[in-house]
């Protein structure tokens, strides 16, 4: 079978990523995730304030947007909770690229177009095959315009653009209006490829201390859903590369994302729940299907259940909204 796959240009063995997580934070366990197959490492995300911290200071990200609101300054993080400033970071990009053979993706993680992008082009010189903007904005300013926080996204895919030649790829949020015209802006601005979708991590309430608690959940293949419904609609629409992202843990959730379309099914929970191994039997299980329902490449199924492939594309619709509410009250 062949399962190789391109994504941003690059070939890969496999169609199975792993994201940005905490497992690449070591060469052992980048190492280990590139013994059990993974065909490349989005490295874990380098952030706006560990940035800004090592050039100047927090206050002006620790008061911004927050005027209102003077205790949710305590949830910005001690300096000390972080595990690597801007040094350390580019000296494991250069390990993880010069040791490993599968590609590394380094990952930068903001909300504001600044100087700190520039860091953009020393991971591009430290090695990286490629890099994932994630920009995590979450506007709360009722006067905000949503068009404004287009123009961030826009900002700072621009900024970066003009620092690096190697491929770009940005994480996006599913909270716009229109995906479609974002993805097409972006793509036209300069983005090789979209990651879809950031999952933003939501809050939850500790009733007995009654305090806001900031905490991770990690997904199940349910979360896929999104993903697989936006990357079937803008495949074959856009001259990009589609990753998807959250909700990949099994080989049929591998096998549907690539059959709507994407390039690539970036892979964490998962693996944070049963370890790098089992992106082995993933591979192995979609072998398997492969085998038995005949299909020779995954570049053979990619996009065959798309929007644009399918005999009915309102199943990406209203209409199939509509089919799946009657459905439910009969069964019901």
């Amino acid at each position: 079978m062949d399962l190789s796959t391109t994504y941003l240009g690059m070939k890969l063995k496999n169609p199975i990523v792993v994201s940005a997580s905490p497992m690449s934070r070591s060469m052992e366990s980048m190492r280990r995730l590139e013994d059990a197959g993974a065909s490349a490492i989005v490295m874990h995300s380098l952030f706006e304030e560990q940035i800004t911290h090592e050039e100047a200071s927090l206050e002006h990200y620790k008061s911004y947007g927050t005027e209102s609101y003077a205790e949710a300054l305590s949830y910005f993080p001690d300096t000390g909770d972080y595990h690597f400033g801007p040094d350390e970071y580019l000296e494991l990009v250069a390990k993880a690229s010069s040791r490993l053979e599968i590609p590394i993706i380094a990952s930068l993680n903001g909300v504001t177009p600044g100087g700190w992008t520039n860091y953009a082009s020393e991971m591009a010189e430290a090695g990286a095959s490629a890099l994932e903007l994630n920009v995590y904005y979450i506007p709360t300013d009722g006067t905000v315009p949503g068009v404004e926080v287009e123009n961030r996204y826009s900002d700072m895919l621009k900024q970066v653009r003009s620092t690096v030649k190697i491929p770009l790829a940005i994480k996006l949020s599913p909270f716009f209006s229109s995906i479609p015209n974002i993805a097409q802006r972006l793509v036209s601005e300069g983005a090789n490829g979209l990651v879809l979708f950031n999952r933003f991590y939501q809050p939850d309430i500790d009733l007995e201390e009654l305090d806001v608690k900031p905490g991770v959940g990690l997904s199940d293949s349910y979360a896929n859903r999104l993903p697989m419904r936006w990357i079937g609609i803008l495949h074959g629409k856009l001259k990009a590369s589609l990753a998807a992202t959250s909700g990949i843990h099994t080989a049929e959730d591998v096998l549907k994302l690539t059959m709507v379309g994407a390039d690539a099914t970036m892979m964490c929970s998962a693996l944070l729940m049963h370890g790098p191994e089992h992106i082995g039997k993933v591979v192995k299980d979609v072998e398997h299907w492969m085998k038995e329902h005949e299909y020779e490449s995954i570049e053979q199924m990619k996009g065959s259940l798309s929007h644009k492939s399918i005999a009915e594309p309102s199943a990406y619709e209203r209409a199939n909204y509509m089919k799946a509410l009657n459905r439910y009250k009969l069964l019901a």
